[in-house]
């Protein structure tokens, strides 16, 4: 359970021979059975974080195959860092082996890296950590990938670009020679990297100007109005520079500032915004064959009486079957109590990214806006008439001071034509900054939601982007929001549909939340079951935990 917890995800704990160092290879932590019981606890919360953290993703574990000593210097300053990503949910044991000096000196798994490979560093492992086995997660990575049937795109593979071979120091050297004309188109020389650089099509956060600036509404720019109760979400540390944004009203929250390792207290305001209507026709939502993976989810046990079976006698039931035994008739055999899964428990939150990068188009011969409404419009409408509690907002930005969120549909509105005319009028533009948006929707399922077990599903094409919002900033603070919402017992899950955007750039803005990239509508009903219940089981586990 707890390595579950640490992870976000569904972990076993297996044996392995005396002696031999933990390791894991995503799904399950193997440890030493003949070590101390503390000893053997430290081991598996520091693969658990490992995997939590983000730091044994197949790229990255793939500069580690056959480098040993690299591998080694790795783990000595990833292990400190991704145990202090977790540092609220670890026993006071294992927190106290957190190296806080080193932990400072890298705020990524690619920072470490490049740390580990540098002549001058020079520290190791305390023995607790174990090790890594690049091979044995490989392996692990590569069944998985077979299993899921192509549904999430993948990028040709290619190596490292010259610089950061450099980095990596000698040892990366040893495998990787200067190889210029090999398979010049898509291969991995120089030549090869620069055309397929010059021919690539997948967006990436790091492109030439701003995501969605050439879209007509990107420019769009509307005033801050309009009132909310104002929240924040649970951070820590306080900069004496950062203040709330000047003039705006609405809910504050705070923001992750990855190069500082702190907290902007109250940095961005979330104002929600009335939707505006447009004369669009309701949108018709399409039945993708989504009631049925989505039947099963949430549901809540209810004590049910005249059961045929059941672990109790319903007293009454059986007074009334005895009477009716006395008087001659046959008695109704009816006469337990049972404890049901058959009452829903569950209230969604749905965010629909409508920023500008959405207006570009997609994989399927529609925009990304056009596709990723559709899928929501599926979504909402299944959940829905299942019985669940369910809200759809819509967001943008326009700086700190300017996320705004449009109320499609409330948790006590009606999914009717109406809303359904609001999701069809909404038009993208401006930008996305997505940390902001996740914890207001977190906030509104926690304090709104009125159930048990709750769900928060971002519908985006990744492209986290805002004024001072930039690339791994913003990728940081999207991926400490999910976190957050995680810890407090919300289940996230991060939809991308019919968007190019590079699998890689997904996965640092997702981390470790469930997510997956879906070119067509129609491959939505295949992978959402199981992506919907790992979110939800993630959550239970932290729950319990807390």
């Amino acid at each position: 359970m707890l390595a579950s917890a640490l992870s976000g995800r569904v972990l076993t704990v297996a044996e392995v021979d005396a002696g031999e160092p933990a390791w894991t290879d995503g799904k399950t932590v193997f440890i030493d059975p003949s070590s101390e019981a503390s000893r053997q606890l430290a081991a598996v919360a520091v693969q658990a974080c490992l995997l939590s953290a983000g730091s044994l993703e197949p790229d990255l574990v793939r500069r580690l195959n056959r480098r040993r000593a690299l591998a080694a210097r790795y783990l000595a300053v990833e292990g400190h860092r991704a145990l202090a990503a977790n540092a609220e949910l670890l026993p006071p044991a294992v927190a106290a082996l957190v190296d806080q000096h080193l932990a400072a000196r890298t705020d990524s798994p690619a920072t470490s890296m490049l740390l580990a490979g540098s002549r001058e560093f020079a520290a190791t492992a305390p023995s607790v950590f174990g090790a890594i086995r690049p091979r044995k997660i490989l392996s692990q990575s590569g069944s998985s990938d077979s299993r899921q049937g192509g549904m999430a795109h993948q990028p040709r593979r290619q190596n490292g670009s010259p610089a950061e071979l450099d980095d990596l120091g000698d040892e990366a050297a040893e495998d990787t020679g200067p190889d210029m004309f090999s398979s010049p188109v898509g291969g991995s020389g120089a030549l090869g990297r620069m055309v397929a650089k010059m021919l690539e099509v997948t967006r990436r956060i790091g492109g030439n100007g701003p995501p969605g600036a050439d879209a007509p509404t990107h420019k769009t720019r509307s005033g801050v109005r309009g009132g909310a109760t104002a929240v924040s979400s649970a951070g820590v540390g306080t900069l004496d520079d950062d203040h709330a944004a000047n003039g705006a009203t609405g809910a504050t929250y705070h923001e992750w500032d990855v190069h500082r390792r702190s907290y902007r207290q109250n940095w961005c305001t979330v104002v929600e915004m009335a939707p505006k209507v447009d004369g669009e026709p309701p949108l018709c939502p399409v039945d993708y064959g989504l009631r049925r993976p989505l039947a099963r989810l949430g549901v809540g046990l209810d004590r049910y009486r005249r059961q045929d079976q059941g672990d109790d006698i319903d007293i009454d039931a059986a007074i009334e079957a005895r009477t009716e035994l006395l008087a001659g008739s046959a008695p109704d055999e009816a006469v337990y109590l049972d404890s049901l899964r058959r009452r829903r428990d569950l209230s969604v939150v749905i965010l629909l990214d409508v920023s500008g990068s959405t207006a570009e188009p997609g994989s399927a011969g529609q925009t990304v806006h056009a596709a990723q409404r559709a899928a929501t419009a599926a979504l909402a409408t299944a959940l829905h008439e299942l019985g669940d509690r369910l809200a759809l907002y819509a967001f943008h930005s326009q700086g700190r001071a300017a996320v705004h969120v449009t109320p499609v549909k409330r948790f006590d509105d009606a999914l009717d034509a109406r809303a359904m005319t609001r999701l069809h009028s909404l038009k993208p533009g401006a930008y996305s900054r997505l940390g902001a948006a996740i914890r207001h929707g977190s906030n509104i399922a926690e304090h709104r939601g009125g159930t048990a077990r709750r769900l928060l599903i971002v519908v985006s094409d990744g492209l986290a982007y805002d004024h001072g919002y930039e690339r791994a900033y913003g990728a940081a603070d999207a991926r400490r929001a999910l976190a957050e919402a995680r810890r407090r017992g919300t289940g996230c899950l991060c939809l991308t549909i019919g968007a190019a955007t590079d699998v890689e750039e997904l996965r640092q803005v997702f981390g470790s939340t469930a997510h997956a990239t879906i070119p067509r509508l129609d491959e939505l009903s295949r992978v959402i079951g199981p992506l919907l219940r790992t979110a939800l089981r993630s959550a239970d586990l932290r729950r319990r935990v807390a």
